[in-house]
């Protein structure tokens, strides 16, 4: 989860503090809108694809869980792999392994001739899919002007958002065979890898490891023709003195006393942002509409009307968060997405499931996804790039990503077996319960960020004044 926003209301010092926009930067953000397109289309794909699969393989929840969970395995290991990997050989050179990844596993996941190799293949894929989420934002926020920074950086996000709507259409089609809709992601793939060979590297990360001359040259390759960037490059060099003389930095930064408090806001958000509902909607819900007695098309086509909701409401929130607040959105949005799954799982609980009921059934998960997608689910990607102190924003960021693809993970090896158990709607009264804890815990702990700067952010947490209560009438 490393930075995928960056507002322009908190510029951060040697990120592009001048310049126009080139079309070096074009691509750049072009390749970090690939990596959240193959991100939103990997781990959507399963969800109509297991369908074809269960019934190709023979396999049941058990196996199905497998499948749709490698890929969370695997993304846990790239966030963390690839966020002392970025840092050591840069995030370009990063980037080029994930690149190769995504088509390695994808083409290997496309050919698998059993669910043990369909899952390790899926498992391959998934170090790129966790890798892509740590290090694309971060080259970008790297490489961009600052005053375009935060619309460049978000296009990572909305690709999310475009490749889960484009997984379910495809799925909808129910014309494509899982194989070639898996295998078709290796496409984007391939072309992020031959984007990123004309890339430079980042700037920042090359004054990191004493390369100047470089640095000047890869600065001067993303801005217009004959601009001066010595006075960006002594801004950079600035930040990174800084953060290199930190007396709190790294991983061991996070356990000093002082930044705990963001530690355990930003890593429970990641986790309720999990916990919230919307994986069990996003992988299972044709399963899940299926073995309820909704027809295969029925129940994909209700898939494409979820990931349309997640697209459009994704947007909406993104329009609207810094002037309603991300603690304020967060907590006006938890409510309803209780209620829908206390709704949802009354429909099932009650027996009142059946034909006559699927258009309320529908409008109740579509109303679902709109509260989740367009509230908790954009907190989860956000606060990483602001809650933590500079010194520690690349571990806590790296942190925060395995505690959010780690709970993404017990969820989906768990949610079968959980309906099997327990059945249906109580499972959905489960998941509402959870947001109903999220309110509670982000009510009482996080405070609310909108239109501080990262300076006076750190500021609090190193005064001991991290509350909600804290941050009051200080905008």
């Amino acid at each position: 989860m490393a930075e995928p926003h960056e507002h322009e209301h908190t510029p951060s010092p040697g990120s592009g503090s001048s310049g126009g926009l080139t079309g070096a930067v074009v691509v750049v953000a072009l390749v970090s809108a690939i990596s959240g397109l193959l991100y939103g289309y990997d781990t959507g794909i399963i969800s109509g694809a297991l369908l074809q699969i269960s019934d190709e393989f023979s396999i049941g929840n058990g196996w199905e869980q497998v499948i749709a969970a490698s890929i969370l395995a695997g993304a846990v290991v790239g966030a963390l792999v690839c966020s002392r990997l970025s840092e050591r050989r840069g995030r370009r050179g990063t980037l080029l392994v994930v690149a190769v990844v995504f088509v390695v596993g994808t083409v290997g996941a496309s050919l698998a001739p059993d669910p043990v190799t369909l899952s390790l293949a899926r498992l391959v894929l998934g170090f790129a899919v966790g890798g892509a989420t740590q290090t694309a934002p971060v080259y970008v926020a790297e490489l961009a002007p600052s005053r375009y920074r935060g619309r460049l950086v978000l296009c990572f996000q909305i690709a999310i958002g475009v490749g889960i709507l484009t997984a379910t259409v495809v799925g909808a089609s129910e014309r494509v065979d899982w194989r070639v809709a898996i295998g078709a992601a290796a496409v984007p793939a391939l072309v992020m890898l031959l984007l990123m060979l004309r890339l430079p590297e980042s700037p920042r990360w090359l004054l990191k490891t004493a390369q100047a001359d470089r640095a000047h040259r890869s600065l001067e390759s993303v801005r217009p023709r004959g601009a001066d960037v010595a006075g960006e490059l002594d801004e950079i060099g600035t930040a990174v003195h800084a953060e290199r003389e930190a007396s709190t930095s790294g991983w061991r930064g996070l356990r000093e006393a002082w930044v705990r408090p963001a530690l355990i806001v930003g890593c429970g958000l990641a986790v309720f942002t999990q916990l919230s509902g919307i994986e069990m909607i996003v992988y299972y819900s044709p399963t899940i509409l299926t073995d309820n007695g909704f027809s295969d098309s029925a129940a994909l086509r209700v898939s494409v009307a979820l990931g349309a909701t997640y697209l459009v409401t994704q947007l909406i929130g993104l329009a609207i968060i810094d002037r309603v607040g991300r603690r304020r959105l967060t907590l006006l949005t938890l409510p309803g997405a209780a209620l829908s799954l206390v709704v949802l799982g009354t429909f099932f609980v009650t027996g009142n499931d059946g034909e006559a009921q699927v258009p309320f059934i529908v409008a109740t998960l579509v109303a679902f996804m709109a509260f989740t997608a367009g509230g908790i689910q954009l907190m989860g990607w956000l606060t990483g790039s602001e809650i933590y102190p500079l010194a520690t924003r690349s571990a806590g960021a790296a942190a925060q990503s395995a505690s959010l693809w780690g709970t993404n993970l017990l969820i989906t090896l768990t949610l079968l077996s959980i309906i099997d158990t327990i059945g249906t709607g109580q499972t959905f009264w489960l998941y509402a319960a959870f947001n109903v804890i999220a309110f509670v815990f982000l009510y009482r702990r996080m405070p609310e960020l909108t239109g501080r700067s990262l300076e006076q952010i750190e500021g609090r947490l190193s005064s001991g004044r991290f509350r909600p209560a804290d941050f009051a009438g200080t905008r």
